[in-house]
């Protein structure tokens, strides 16, 4: 039973934790800007690559 209050007490287990959430919630950040973001880097690849087709051909 001590081991548990000795735990429950133990103030740098709830940092970590804390840490972690903090890390987890950045990284779902991330990957959803990344989601909401890759459309529009696509469509600027694909107006590039068009361009220097284009170019090419002549």
């Amino acid at each position: 039973m001590g081991l548990v209050r000795k735990f429950i007490a133990d103030r740098d287990a709830a940092t970590a934790i804390e840490y972690g959430l903090i890390a987890a919630i950045m990284g779902l950040a991330l990957i959803l800007g990344f989601g909401a973001f890759s459309d529009s880097l696509a469509s600027m690849f694909q107006v590039i690559s068009t361009t220097i087709d284009d170019a090419w051909k002549r």
